[in-house]
């Protein structure tokens, strides 16, 4: 087990490595040149090699192992373009809704699999997610992009309500630990900008390795 562990974190890091190198290019610049590497790259490097280990010890069959591999690749590199451009390209945002939604309705989705109300659960927070989203963003006149609605979409449809609020919930507390350490350190204000899409991102992940 230790050398599959290992294995799995290897492959996990390098999965982040080239999603950082990949979003340091895709979607095209507005800039010229290509951005090196700095400590976005080592956040979704760090992310991918302990996501893909903690999959393996949550989760055992190898159905199950595979649909969360595809979906966490995918969100893996959603983190990388979106701390490299505040962006969420419709290129992965479509598909995933399209992979979430086939696999809760064949069954396939381990989150939800042999639930009672598993499929009305990810329908639910397939619309309920995004709608609160939404509502929520234009009561607080926050800075929700198009691309966060089109991602909860997709993490509603995979997680259920309460694993999603779960995994949501630990997200948003965690960033909010950093984003104090990050105003102490005076390396942002009170008005900065901060994407939602990463803690979205990381409730999604955090969702899918809940026992």
């Amino acid at each position: 087990m230790p050398v599959v562990a290992l294995i799995a974190a290897t492959s996990g890091a390098l999965l982040g490595a080239v999603a950082d190198r990949l979003a340091a290019r895709w979607p095209a610049h507005e800039a010229a040149g290509v951005r090196p590497v700095d400590w976005r790259t080592a956040v979704v490097v760090v992310g991918g090699a302990l996501a893909y280990p903690a999959l393996l010890v949550r989760w055992s069959d190898a159905r199950d192992v595979a649909v969360l591999a595809v979906y966490l690749a995918a969100l893996v590199i959603l983190l990388a373009t979106d701390l490299d451009q505040k962006l969420l390209p419709d290129a992965i945002t479509f598909p995933l809704i399209g992979f979430s939604a086939v696999v809760l309705f064949l069954g396939w989705d381990p989150l939800l699999a042999g639930k009672e109300l598993g499929i009305v659960s990810g329908l639910a927070a397939g619309v309920g997610a995004p709608l609160f989203l939404v509502a929520t963003d234009r009561l607080l006149g926050g800075g929700l992009g198009v691309g966060d609605v089109k991602l909860a979409v997709s993490l509603g449809l995979m997680s259920g309500v309460s694993r999603l609020f779960t995994g949501f919930l630990i997200a948003s507390a965690a960033s909010s630990l950093v984003l104090l350490v990050l105003l102490v350190a005076r390396r942002i204000g009170l008005r900065s900008a901060i994407p939602f899409g990463p803690i979205l991102i990381c409730g999604g992940i955090i969702a899918a390795l809940l026992p």
